[in-house]
């Protein structure tokens, strides 16, 4: 990964940032990690300063402002910790960070206070060691979430290894990997990992992050579909972000393009408040207006669910739009193109 674009200076060596940025930008640098694939950089039209692929990788000045509301663990991953590297909100799921790095750093990641090379690091062996003791010591834990960091930055051989810990603990019957490497690194996907994601004897997902159609190069189409045919399904994660995705147009493609390639859209995030992100957020309202919008123009197969992590800890919820309503004389349900009608309907 000796390509990858990871200093101010590559960013504008690159082209994608001129050198009075560069400057700006090291204040940013010295607190966010920065990386950017070769994969992801020729996506990027350095001509177009509203270029998608751009907002989600290449650092602004905007992100030295905080708000109010933003902080270091916007959904409160270490308020459900019992030990290093799991997180145990849910009772029969867990998840196991092995490690903080990834071949990209997105500008609205959750978790960009813990990742890259000033992060968590990657877990040691008497770290594993009481990771595994903690999930083969529960007997609820059914699934088995493999986040981080990115796990497909992994070797093929520590991920085979983690992947058969796991699958000798027989109360585990489910392991997801949530990664975006067949995307942003697509040649990483290769048959020594696919191998090793098999060595779990249960049911393996892939849940794969990808915010814009156009990231679903030639290559990225390969790597998923190396996945699939190997017996593993996917599913998708993406993030609303303004100026990337946040109009019906461009969610419509990416939720067909993600069907097309053989992968179930999932989850459609609401933006979590990280600090110096607000500049990509959107406001709830308009999620699920966009998510309205989508149910009348989209197959129920391109449908994600929209969700919102509540911060502090407290969970992920659904918090799409309502099509049902009570009123005084019954109920009442919008269609698509939002006309009310009563329900039942009336004799």
């Amino acid at each position: 990964m000796t390509d990858t674009l990871r200093s101010a200076d590559d960013l504008a060596a690159a082209g994608l940032i001129s050198g009075v940025e560069a400057e700006v930008l090291r204040t940013v640098l010295a607190r966010y990690a920065v990386s950017l694939t070769p994969d992801m950089a020729e996506l990027i039209d350095p001509t177009d300063p509203d270029d998608p692929i751009a907002r989600q990788f290449v650092p602004t000045a905007e992100e030295v402002r905080i708000a109010p509301e933003e902080r270091a663990d916007p959904i409160g991953d270490a308020a459900h910790a019992p030990v290093t590297g799991i997180v145990h909100r849910y009772p029969d799921r867990v998840l196991l960070k092995p490690l903080h790095v990834c071949p990209v750093y997105c500008r609205f990641c959750f978790r960009r206070e813990m990742v890259g090379p000033n992060g968590l690091g990657t877990l040691g062996e008497d770290e594993l060691e009481a990771a595994m003791a903690y999930i083969a010591g529960d007997p609820r834990i059914w699934e088995v979430v493999l986040t981080g960091g990115d796990p497909f930055a992994l070797s093929a051989r520590r991920l085979g290894i983690i992947a058969g810990r796991l699958s000798a603990i027989d109360h585990v019957r489910v392991l997801r990997i949530h990664t975006r490497v067949p995307v942003v690194r697509p040649d990483s996907v290769t048959d020594p990992l696919v191998r090793a994601l098999r060595t779990f004897g249960g049911a393996v997902f892939v849940a794969l992050h990808a915010n814009h159609p156009r990231e679903f190069t030639p290559g990225a189409r390969a790597a998923c579909a190396r996945l699939i045919d190997a017996g593993i399904p996917m599913v998708s994660q993406s993030v609303l972000l303004r100026g990337i995705n946040d109009d019906a147009a461009t969610l419509e493609a990416l939720m067909r393009t993600f069907v097309e390639n053989r992968i179930k859209p999932y989850y459609l995030h609401h933006g979590d408040l990280a600090p110096g992100t607000a500049h990509l957020r959107t406001g709830l309202a308009e999620g699920q207006t966009l998510m309205r919008t989508l149910r009348g123009r989209l197959s129920g197969l391109a449908q994600p669910t929209y969700v919102l992590d509540i911060p502090g800890g407290y969970g992920k919820v659904p918090v799409g739009p309502s099509y049902l309503r009570d009123t005084a004389d019954g109920q009442r349900v919008t269609d698509p193109d939002g006309r009310e009608h009563p329900y039942p309907p009336e004799a």
